[in-house]
């Protein structure tokens, strides 16, 4: 049994139009996959769904079995899925301290909470020398690190990642990549949306192609990079038309 279980699901916003039309995916435990697409394909639409975010018209989802769609966002995060969005969500006044003890809400054990943060600045040297700046006046690939180790925090068993590079200079999205690979590292089942398509597919295992909201072909990551249509669109001569379209 996969660990998530996206099956047929239609989703969309208020009474907005479906943005997805039926898309399915599996990950399994310990495993990761990437979603490309083009703009409009419903990618981060998925991750908002399974996160709670967006209502599930029809369709279900599962986690470990159970089903999850209806819940809320807080209970999904209880449940171990925790949603890294494209905007970060920091707490953008408080400190780099501050935004981690923020995230450990929910830990009990003030001990607990306190080895997890210093794990966090230890596997982020450089949220440890800022441990005491305001996350506002950081840098975007700072900001990024800080949201990541918000979620190291968790420990979830899946980790949702929305667009982690976008904006980033190419050294730092490396940096990102390299924190993404240790999470999967450690045993988390991470699902990642990426516009820079190369570089977010050789960091899953899986790939899904999503277009108007529907599946349009999945396969190992490796496959869907020599598919010819996927090089043609996004790795190929028009990549440089078709970065921007990408979400």
């Amino acid at each position: 049994m996969a660990l998530l279980e996206i099956d047929d699901v239609r989703a969309g916003y208020g009474s907005g139009p479906d943005i997805l039309n039926g898309v399915t995916i599996r990950i399994d435990e310990g495993r990761s996959a990437c979603i490309v697409g083009p703009n409009g394909a419903g990618k981060s639409t998925t991750l908002k769904a399974v996160a709670g975010l967006v209502k599930v018209r029809s369709g279900e989802i599962r986690f470990d079995g159970d089903r999850i769609d209806g819940l809320r966002p807080d209970e999904i995060l209880r449940r171990g899925v925790c949603f890294v969005p494209q905007d970060r969500s920091l707490f953008p006044d408080m400190t780099v301290r501050e935004n981690l003890a923020m995230a450990g809400y929910s830990i009990s054990s003030k001990g607990e909470l306190q080895r997890r943060i210093d794990e966090a600045l230890e596997m982020f040297p450089i949220l440890a020398e800022r441990r005491t700046q305001r996350a506002r006046t950081m840098s975007g690939g700072q900001q990024q690190m800080l949201a990541l180790a918000r979620a190291w925090i968790l420990r979830p068993r899946l980790l949702l990642v929305d667009e982690p590079t976008m904006g980033l200079a190419p050294q730092v999205v490396q940096e990102v990549f390299a924190v993404i690979q240790r999470f999967r590292d450690t045993g988390m089942s991470v699902m990642l949306v990426e516009h820079n398509v190369k570089e977010g597919l050789g960091c899953a295992d899986w790939g899904y192609v999503l277009d108007l909201g529907r599946n349009g072909f999945d396969g190992p990551s490796e496959s869907i990079l020599a598919n010819p249509s996927v090089r043609e669109l996004y790795l190929g001569k028009s990549v440089a038309r078709h970065t921007e379209k990408i979400l």
